[in-house]
């Protein structure tokens, strides 16, 4: 049944798209001949029988392509063209503009993915006081003006005349494609209410808080010291960001300010408001767009992510300043800090209140995405990361008719800023590239989210009794015990001045934490993973990783890094210690206070899960991070872009530009003294021959390729161009998994549903609704399905119940309102609104029935 103006705002934050999967099932097909019976026939007859040949099994090992060639599109009309024509085969975005995605449904040449994940925010560029530098005024000083432009958007506006429906409003922190979104339906719900579109209430806020800065209404517009307060749009223009950008300039011009329209690409924005130094006020607002590249279970670390200087390296989160309960809660949830599953929801809860009053960022939307492509083609795309966001996608990119080849492969935006293991881009456009290179101990299914096994073949979780974790598959086994102590030689911190680790037992005997993980590598793993340089992997590049999550952090260390500092404290608060326990086969154990829901999640939430894997999960060998840590003490250049801003140097580049002459420089003196970094401790795992091996391969991969990116996935990097725009990667040849690893990801199984139920009831008569959940017309199986939930709304817009429906059989759930709650209720329409998540596929997907009471 189709919702009612006034229930828009709220329904459609709750509505998540879905689409069918066509299920084809063999048929069987009789064929009956009917013979004359006067004439008497005696038919010899040939039967041709197919038989099924197995086909040859493949052996091929890494990517299925020879060459992926990535390139930059910034216009994804063109782009469409482009492959339609032939001249791409992949647009690796996700296009959520009505008139592209109804061309790429037209289209006879194209299919598509299709994503959850894409979604938008309007930033507020933070600042220390209400004036910048040169004296002009931020109106977004104000926490009460932020949270006033709530009420001034009209986010209904924003999905349906902008987005043309491929979109939900969205209000906070929370991903649509998520657990959380489910499970704190109600709290959203409750807020998209309060929050809903009001600009009577917008206007009366900020004309109470501009006069409380000392701005003045003169005639119509805004004027502060005496000149018209001029507000600095910062606008993308690849995208529906470029309408969203005019509307929100509009609103504000049509409440007395002057807005200066700022129109910029990806590249060209990011010096302001990724990397500029907010006191300078290069902008005020910046349309913002954000891709969740993994499903996300567990919405808890947003908070801190998106609103403390936790979040990241750079000069705006730096800048922020949450207020002193934010801060606690935000921090609570990022090291879960919580006993029970109602504790932590009550810290949900207050968070998603308490940003709603920050709203440093306002969330705008959630998209439907279609990332297009040819239609020979297949791979494992992420639900909510779509093409560009699959930890897969390089595993499982290929021509369905042909083994190898070339592929050109286009995004927005290429090398959108430096790369570089410790503090380079975490831009989605570079994440893709740089994830098809690399490997990990662990990798995210693409429709759940769940970690399953690359490089472990099993993992112990230790829980301590009591505590909210679950179980979901059978190669990581969860185990709850009264206590788990840390042993006295488990690594707890790092002397950054004599360069060795500092025990458990030096600072703390009897350490305990809240979990335990110990993970199982491949008994080969050392003998089987390679560097893309020839170099194999061994336990040093273990043990230097450890040695950096500490050594940016200390001011002793010549590396030390003020702007790593917020993250390190949050991660430095639930760690408890880091342990080899066997060095071949490789058996790690981490124990920290931080814990993940979900046990096999919590062996991604180690933070040595990947083989030396950095920033943004980038991984990196010890003898490569050599040059840039000496480039980086010898203030050349630096890793992060807040430390080279400050010392008005570089950004280090690993693959192009500049810094590349001053890594060679650098390597070269490394190579001549032997140098083995670290040495008190790393002198244990590196010998004088080992270093000179290492360095006379990247010698040499740096003489072949230009470069200094060196991982060990299934691509390399052969050559960067970044005037062009363009990246090559090339096969290679010593990835160890068979290229049908991960055929199992072809098609996501989400549900489809229906709902049945009464069109008007009396009220205090009991109504019985049926909800019908099958996955290509075929029962969707119980024990498949997470949940399924429901909420009532009165006829006033209230949110009047809100439970969980009851399992009848396999495809079949049921809601009964009693005559108690339907007694409750007004004359008018209701609604019902279900919400059904099944285990196979993360993906939250609503109906909704209206009903009337009379």
């Amino acid at each position: 049944m189709k919702p009612t103006k006034k229930w828009f705002h709220v329904i459609s934050i709750l509505v998540v798209a879905g689409f069918a999967l066509a299920a084809c099932a063999p048929t069987e097909v009789i064929k009956t001949v009917e013979v004359p019976v006067e004439v008497e026939v005696e038919v010899e007859k040939l039967v041709e029988v197919p038989v099924e040949v197995e086909p040859e099994p493949v052996m091929r090992t890494g990517g299925w392509l020879d060459t992926v060639i990535f390139v930059e599109e910034p216009s994804s009309d063109a782009a469409i063209t482009r492959l339609e024509v032939g001249d791409l085969d992949v647009f690796a975005y996700n296009i959520s503009e009505p008139d592209l995605a109804a061309r790429i449904e037209a289209s006879d040449v194209l299919v598509r993915e299709t994503a959850y994940g894409n979604y938008n925010d309007l930033t507020f560029m933070p600042s220390t006081a209400k004036e910048f530098e040169d004296g002009r005024l931020n109106p977004f000083f104000s926490d009460k003006i932020r949270e006033a432009m709530n009420w001034l958007i009209d986010r209904d506006y924003i999905t349906q005349e902008i987005s043309g429906g491929l979109a939900a409003p969205r209000f906070v922190p929370i991903n649509k494609a998520s657990k959380d979104a489910a499970v704190l339906a109600d709290t959203i719900a409750a807020i998209s209410l309060k929050y809903a579109y009001n600009p009577d209430k917008a206007v009366e806020v900020i004309t109470a808080e501009m006069e409380a800065l000392g701005a003045e209404m003169v005639g119509d517009a805004w004027h502060y010291n005496g000149e018209p307060v001029v507000l600095i749009g910062l606008i993308r223009v690849e995208d529906e960001r470029l309408e969203i950008g005019d509307y929100v300039s509009n609103l504000l011009e049509d409440i007395g300010f002057t807005v200066q329209r700022d129109y910029k690409t990806s590249a060209e924005a990011s010096p302001c408001w990724l990397r500029g130094d907010p006191d300078t006020g290069c902008a005020h607002f910046y349309t913002g767009g954000w891709v969740s590249t993994a499903i996300s279970r567990d919405a808890a670390t947003n908070f801190s992510f998106f609103y403390t200087p936790d979040g990241l390296p750079f000069p705006p989160w730096q800048a922020y300043s949450p207020s002193e309960e934010f801060y606690d809660v935000a921090t609570k949830l990022n090291n879960s800090e919580f006993a029970t599953m109602d504790e932590r929801a009550e810290l949900m809860a207050r968070a998603l209140e308490l940003s709603l009053e920050d709203s440093q960022r306002l969330w705008l939307k959630d998209d439907m995405g279609y990332a297009p492509h040819a239609a020979n083609i297949k791979l494992a795309s992420d639900l909510s990361g779509s093409i560009y966001g699959s930890r897969l996608w390089a595993q499982t990119l290929r021509f369905t008719d042909s083994i190898g080849g070339s592929m050109n492969v286009a995004m927005p935006s290429m090398m959108t800023e430096p790369w570089n293991p410790i503090g380079g881009s975490n831009w989605v456009y570079d994440m893709m590239p740089i994830r098809g290179m690399q490997t990990g101990a662990v990798v995210p299914d693409p429709f759940t989210g769940l970690m399953v096994p690359l490089r472990v073949e099993t993992a112990d979780v230790f829980i301590k009794e009591g505590l909210p974790v679950e179980q979901n598959l059978d190669w990581a086994t969860l185990q709850f015990v009264d206590e788990i102590v840390v042993p006295d030689d488990a690594w707890a911190d790092w002397d950054a001045e004599n360069q060795v680790f500092i025990t458990v037992g030096e600072v703390e005997s009897g350490r305990t934490a809240l979990s335990k993980v110990v993970m199982y590598y491949e008994a080969d793993f050392f003998d089987k993973m390679k560097w893309h340089d020839g170099s194999p992997v061994t336990l040093a590049d273990f043990v230097m990783f450890m040695i950096m999550q500490f050594d940016f952090a200390k001011e002793a260390s010549p590396i030390y890094d003020e702007a790593q500092v917020p993250g390190f404290e949050t991660f430095f608060a639930a760690f408890k210690g880091w342990r080899i326990a066997s060095e071949d086969p490789l058996v790690i154990e981490y124990y920290t206070d931080a814990y993940g829901l979900d046990a096999e999640n919590n062996v991604s939430n180690f933070r040595a899960a990947n083989p030396s894997g950095y920033f943004n999960g980038v991984e990196a060998s010890w003898h490569a991070l050599v040059p840039g840590w000496l480039v980086e003490a010898n203030l050349e250049a630096a890793f992060t872009a807040d430390k080279a801003d400050a010392n008005e140097i570089e950004w280090m580049s690993y693959i192009a530009g500049p810094t590349i002459d001053l890594l060679k420089a650098q390597l070269d003196i490394a190579e001549a003294d032997g140098l083995i970094p670290y040495e008190p401790t790393l002198g244990q795992y590196i010998t004088a021959d080992e270093a000179a091996a290492r360095y006379d391969n990247l010698q040499e991969w740096v003489r072949r390729y230009g470069h200094f990116w060196v991982n060990t996935g299934p691509y390399y990097l052969q050559r960067a161009f970044p005037v062009e725009g363009t990246l090559i990667l090339q096969y290679n040849p010593d990835y160890p998994d068979l290229a049908t690893r991960w055929d199992r990801f072809a098609a996501p199984p989400i549900p489809e549903t229906t709902m049945d139920g009464p069109s008007s009831l009396t009220i205090g008569d009991e109504a019985t609704f049926d909800i019908y959940v099958d996955l290509g017309g075929e029962p969707y199986a119980i024990d498949d399905i997470a949940m399924v939930k429901y909420l009532v709304f009165d006829a006033a817009g209230a949110l009047a119940l809100v439970g969980d429906a009851d399992a009848v059989a396999d495809g079949h759930w049921q809601v009964v309102l009693g005559a108690d709650v339907t007694g409750a209720l007004e004359a008018g329409s209701n609604q019902l609104v279900s919400i059904v998540v099944s285990k196979r596929a993360l993906l939250p997907v609503t109906e909704i029935a209206e009903f009337v009471t009379q």
